[in-house]
């Protein structure tokens, strides 16, 4: 099976390799460049969503299953910052998209603040507050935050893994 993921990132190519290695036998992962047609920081369900399908189309050429990973801020009430961060997968076939999205966690109040009020994006504050550059592509925020119980490769294979639930199961979902 052949599959491109809407991202160079190596952290969405290694986790979209290790869960689909375990559903199909023989499979080939490439990453490509892709407009996530969101902006670069999304916040709100729909921006995020939206990245993650416009990810799976745009880079479906030429495969079997493209994916799409996008991360966003989601307001979440009594939260501390009133934001969760959830990453969600979008999975295509040239027909049906299915949808997961991963555990959700907050980040540090002066994050969200910076994001908020000031434009940035959380990836940059994580590399300035971690002191690591290209945090996102590395072990993510979320592992700096967990003290390394979880990374971010194992936290994005939770929403692909979610995706694929529907392709698991064809016949439950009534999908080709």
């Amino acid at each position: 099976m052949k599959v491109k993921v809407g991202s160079q990132n190596p952290v969405k190519i290694k986790a979209t390799k290790n869960v689909l290695e375990k559903i199909y036998t023989k499979i080939q992962v490439e990453g490509v460049k892709v407009d996530p047609g969101v902006p670069s920081q999304p916040i709100g369900l729909e921006q995020t969503i939206k990245g993650a399908i416009n990810r799976a189309r745009r880079a479906y050429q030429d495969c079997d299953l493209s994916i799409g990973i996008e991360s966003g801020l989601l307001e979440a009430p009594y939260t501390l910052t009133g934001y969760i961060d959830l990453q969600w997968c979008a999975t295509y076939n040239g027909k049906t998209i299915t949808l997961g999205v991963s555990a959700g966690f907050e980040y540090p109040p002066k994050v969200i603040k910076e994001v908020l009020e000031e434009g940035k994006e959380v990836g940059d504050i994580m590399d300035k507050i971690t002191g690591i550059q290209n945090l996102g592509e590395k072990t993510g925020a979320i592992y700096h935050l967990t003290k390394g119980l979880l990374d971010r490769t194992e936290n994005t294979e939770q929403c692909i893994l979610m995706a694929m639930i529907p392709r698991l199961n064809p016949k439950l979902y009534k999908i080709g």
